[in-house]
């Protein structure tokens, strides 16, 4: 079951729930399970992101972080993790794997344009602004 690790914590921390061991290898990626499915009230989506721990200590992130889970999404929630370590990771059943955000959806309505206004910035992009 997803869990707060500390009361002021803005994530829930998901866990793998496996049959078996599962090693991601260096360089590899690999879809773990985690046994949770949600019904989110509508208006909201979860972010499926990265624990910042097993970033820095294993070199083990999301994927696709943040991953989305729309409200009307009811399957098994799902993380795609890739590992940008040295050396092969071991995923156990019961490891914390990523967290989950609840976060509030702004939708908007588009409006097509041929003219966007002018700003100090413009294009730029991509390291524009400085490193």
């Amino acid at each position: 079951m997803p869990s707060y690790a500390t009361p002021q914590s803005a994530g829930l921390d998901l866990y793998a729930a496996l049959s078996e061991e599962v090693v991601i290898r260096s360089g590899e990626r690999c879809l773990i399970r985690t046994g949770v499915a949600i019904e989110l009230p509508d208006g909201y989506e979860a972010q499926v992101r990265s624990r910042s721990g097993l970033a820095v200590k294993a070199g083990v992130v999301v994927l696709n972080s943040p991953g989305t889970i729309d409200a009307d999404y009811r399957g098994e929630i799902a993380v795609i993790l890739a590992n940008f370590g040295a050396s092969d990771y071991v995923v156990k059943h019961g490891d914390r794997i990523a967290q989950l955000v609840i976060a509030p959806v702004m939708r908007i309505s588009w409006e097509e344009s041929s003219n966007i206004t002018e700003t100090q910035r413009g294009a730029g992009g991509f390291g524009s602004t400085g490193v």
